[in-house]
């Protein structure tokens, strides 16, 4: 009898506390457009990327261009000078998807340039969002902008201006 007696009392404790946990949202996209040096960062990224994307088209359309002449002088070219012509093509368009690869491949520069500069905003961001959830007793705090299935979430617990205000910036 006592055992179930303590058992019952253990139960009945485990779950007041889980239903004194609370939640909270966030809308990350929110923040973030509301964030200067964010917008700033996009753009500055959006303007490398295209500098870059000219460069290898820039590569990839000698590497077209090499090809189209290469057809059109086929027939009267020795066989030395198709095999050079066919090296000089190959060569272009490695250096073309090469390039690619340097700028825009999973390690590249865009990717290496993104990372200096977005950390720092993000860093900042949870370091606020994490100081909200400690100071108002939030056990979790979920991504609204995210696709975690949240279907309804009341705006009551959407605590992002207070995210913005805590990173100072009013809105």
């Amino acid at each position: 009898m006592k055992k179930f007696l303590i058992c019952a009392i253990c139960a009945i404790c485990v779950s007041f506390q889980a239903q004194a946990q609370k939640f909270a949202l966030v809308d990350m996209e929110y923040i973030l457009k509301n964030i200067p040096a964010y917008e700033r960062a996009n753009e500055q990224l959006n303007q490398v990327s295209k500098k870059w994307q000219a460069e290898v088209d820039a590569l990839t359309t000698e590497a077209q261009t090499l090809y189209k002449n290469y057809q059109n002088e086929v027939v009267f070219l020795s066989q030395e000078q198709k095999k050079a012509k066919q090296d000089a093509i190959v060569a272009k368009e490695k250096e073309a998807a090469d390039l690619k690869k340097k700028y825009f491949g999973p390690d590249g520069e865009l990717f290496k340039k993104r990372t200096a500069l977005m950390t720092p905003i993000q860093d900042e961001i949870y370091t606020a969002v994490k100081d909200v959830a400690e100071l108002r007793g939030y056990q979790l705090i979920l991504d609204r902008a995210s696709d975690t299935g949240i279907i309804f979430g009341s705006p009551k617990i959407d605590i992002s201006s207070e995210v913005l205000r805590k990173l100072g910036y009013a809105n």
